[in-house]
This record gives structure tokens, sequence and C-alpha cells, in this order.
């Protein structure tokens, strides 16, 4: 599959701010079942757009934005080619050993009530493989998925508490606290799901890797209730949503923040190739 992705991310300020530093987690990279065939970074305000990977090995960069800013955009866009690897990650950058991603974050602390719905999981569960396939199910089964996430970002407790509604990135949260709680290794992923029922969406996807011996990195998503396939490219990954987080910065002085993103990813020519999910 050929995909083509454009995403918009346009800042406005009531009062301007006398400068701005952000973050961009917005170009993603080669591995096996994904292939960026072209992609292009741009900022709208002059600037200085340094790369400065970051510690999970997801490519960043740094602006630096001078003011007064009124407003400013930064736009992502290109042609990635993909395949249905059974949600299986491999060859992908891997700065990390996989026992960091054990350890809990604001986000994805675990609560009494999380603690019982994994050990529920995982009593019905052949191997750690079963475990995640059963948590990924249980999880769309439960919750009827939203596209966009709340502000502020809920924590995995609030979401297990709460009512039978849940953003990807709810989900995604929830899924990671969940399985570090029964002792597998899980992370936050950041990226794009194509879309072509719908001309644009105004939030990033979210979904979850959890590691198996064997296998080693698999990717859920339980806002479809399945492995990630050619539809979805991968952006970043974090302990959470805060460390995959595609734009994030801080400004001195101003107000009256307004952020507004319209992604688009739809097929670009090319056949899908299928596989069965991972084993």
């Amino acid at each position: 599959m050929r995909l083509q992705i454009s995403h918009e991310i346009h800042y406005r300020y009531k009062s301007a701010p006398k400068r701005a530093i952000e973050v961009l987690r917005l170009t993603p990279q080669n591995h096996q079942g994904q292939f960026i065939v072209d992609w292009r970074l741009d900022v709208s305000s002059d600037g200085r757009l340094t790369r400065i990977d970051d510690g999970f090995g997801n490519i960043a960069h740094s602006v630096s934005i001078e003011g007064p800013i009124e407003s400013f955009s930064v736009i992502a866009s290109g042609e990635v080619a993909t395949d249905d690897t059974a949600g299986v990650v491999r060859e992908a950058v891997e700065r990390l050993p996989v026992a960091v991603f054990l350890r809990d974050t604001e986000f994805t602390q675990p609560t009494p009530r999380i603690a019982e719905f994994a050990d529920r999981v995982l009593a019905g569960a052949v191997d750690r493989l079963d475990f995640l396939h059963r948590l990924n199910k249980t999880l769309h089964e439960r919750f009827e998925a939203t596209e966009n996430p709340p502000a502020p970002t809920r924590h995995a407790g609030e979401i297990e508490a709460g009512e039978d509604e849940a953003s990807a990135q709810d989900l995604a949260h929830l899924f990671v606290s969940t399985a570090r709680r029964a002792g597998v290794p899980a992370r936050f992923v950041c990226g794009y799901r194509r879309r072509d029922d719908v001309e644009s969406v105004r939030a990033i996807h979210s979904w979850a890797e959890g590691y198996a011996e064997g296998l080693g990195w698999i990717a859920f998503d339980p806002s479809d209730g399945q492995c990630p396939t050619y539809d979805h490219v991968r952006l970043g990954i974090g302990l959470d949503w805060l460390g995959a987080a595609p734009i994030r910065g801080a400004r001195t002085g101003g107000e009256g923040e307004t952020l507004t993103q319209i992604i688009r990813a739809h097929s670009a020519g090319g056949r899908p190739t299928s596989q069965s999910q991972a084993q």
C-alpha cells in the first residue's frame, strides 16, 4: 500500500509570544513493513530547524522562532509504502533495553482496578502473546472508540473507571498500563492511520506495542481491535503520550493559544499485501 500523508498544525495567539521553541516528532522511519518514499517538514516562520533525535530513537527536530509571533504553522507531508506484518515490528531503531518499558509514568500508573483487570485478562491467557491479544480484544469490546483525545490528557486510572467511551490515545494508555501491571513490557505509539472514508481528521492516531519473547515488539490497536496493518504509519514511540507526542513546546509570553490540526492519510496507489495476525 502506498499512503499519501499531510499533517498540518496551525498555532494562533490572542497575545503574541516573544519567542517559541518547539520539538517536532513528525518524521517516520523505515522498518520492516514501512518504507519512506518521500517526506518533507516545513515551518512557516523563520527559524532554525535542527535534527535532535531523542532517547527512544524517534527522529526529532527542534525549531526556535523569534517573535512577536501571532501565528505559525508546521506541515509534515510525504508518501510511505506499507505492508502488513501482522503487527510484528522488526528492524526499527531500538536504543533502550526492553525492560525500560516496564516503567510506569504519571499517565500509566496502575490503580487497584487496573491491577484487578490485568489479573483477569492474564488468568485466561496461555502465554504472553495470548495475553496481549486478549487485552487488545477486551479493550476494543468494552470501549467505544472516539476520534479526538480529551484535554488535558487522561490518566489510565481515569479511563478505566470512567464511561464506556475512550479515544485512541486513552486506549493506548490503558493498554500500556495494564500490560506493564501484568509484567509485560509495553510502549505508547503515535502515528497515522489511513482514512479513505473521511477527508481529514483533527487528531493523530495512537496505539500500543507489547513485547513477546520469540517475536519481539508487536503492535496492537485497541481502537480497531486488531494489530495495525498497512493502513498504519508508525511515527514515534514513548513510555506514554508525552514521550511520543508529535509536537511539544514552550513559549515566552503570549496567551490565548489556539491549536488546529488537519490530518489527511489516504491511499496513493499500490497493492496491499495481507497476513494474519501474529500467532
